[in-house]
């Protein structure tokens, strides 16, 4: 695509809502995946589960895309940002998975929780997205709920959740990143080149970590990576629908699947300061999107009256 043809195509119209509802929906199948995640690691490597898994999400992407688009779906004159957001990614989804390998599953999603802030930094870096004094001051209310969440101490700097919080900045790049891309990208553009270079550099070192796993590990494997297929589809959607400071907040709903599916499956009981710091964290959520819907409320308003 030249560059006249992209100075030609329509500005990009932000729908803030159904990015959210994306982005809420994303985070359930992620909390699902990460779940059945945690429990094969405890059996096989941690190789072995992120390959299956990536082969699992690359099945329900091509099940999902391709009928619609056949291999059009790979037409892009930006294949190397293609390959450094799917390396990025592969690094972030390695470390998360060695810090679940390590640590309780709220924990490591609670730091995790930092990403969307890493993700704002890096698009007002990046693509010169503005940040201003209030959201600025509500993601930092964010990162310290974030905090609060996680309970420094002496302990917080265990290896697990150095890597959770690896995986954070990592994270954080990749949305950036998807943002950037969905300029000239389309979602299914995105979602399949990132599955077919992750399913490739996950299950390249497979055989030297393999293990036969029996028929309900294998569909446990194979389905952890469906639904997480299904997740990023969503959540490569939602960053192509509005900016990572509207529905990065939404994010953070991950924490109540994290909170829930730990109580279920690991009998873990949430502290008070999980709690209390996912109060700030929801608030200061709470408080970026009224932000966000007053600020678009006022662009329009004055738009009407220069005319």
């Amino acid at each position: 695509m030249t560059t006249a043809q992209l100075d030609q195509r329509p500005a990009r119209i932000d729908r803030v809502p159904l990015g959210i509802l994306f982005m809420v929906g994303a985070t359930l199948m992620f909390g699902i995946s990460q779940a059945i995640s945690k429990w094969q690691v405890a059996t096989f490597s941690v190789a072995e589960v992120l390959s299956y898994r990536a082969i699992g999400s690359l099945l329900i992407a091509a099940a999902l895309i391709m009928p619609k688009t056949g291999f059009a779906v790979f037409k892009t004159q930006r294949l190397g940002q293609h390959i450094g957001r799917s390396t990025t990614q592969f690094a972030a989804q390695t470390s998360l998975m060695i810090a679940f390998s390590m640590m309780p599953l709220a924990g490591a999603v609670a730091i995790n929780f930092s990403s969307p802030l890493f993700a704002t930094l890096f698009a007002a870096l990046w693509l010169k997205e503005k940040v201003g004094w209030a959201r600025a001051g509500a993601l930092a209310a964010g990162f310290l709920g974030v905090l609060l969440v996680a309970s420094p101490g002496a302990d917080s700097f265990k290896l697990g959740a150095l890597f959770a919080l690896g995986n954070a900045v990592l994270f954080g790049s990749v949305t950036a990143a998807v943002r950037g891309l969905s300029k000239t990208e389309s979602t299914e553009t995105m979602t399949m080149y990132q599955m077919v270079f992750l399913a490739i550099a996950f299950t390249l070192p497979l055989p030297f970590f393999f293990r036969v796993p029996s028929w309900l590990d294998l569909l446990l494997l194979l389905g952890s990576g469906v639904v997480n297929g299904l997740g990023q589809y969503w959540w490569t959607r939602s960053l192509s629908l509005a900016p990572p400071a509207a529905v990065g907040p939404f994010f953070y709903t991950s924490l109540v699947w994290a909170m829930l599916l730990g109580f279920l499956v690991w009998g873990d009981v949430p502290t008070i300061g999980l709690l209390a710091g996912s109060a700030i964290v929801v608030a200061s959520g709470l408080f970026l999107l009224w932000h966000e819907s007053a600020r678009k409320a006022r662009m329009l308003d004055e738009a009407m009256k220069s005319q």
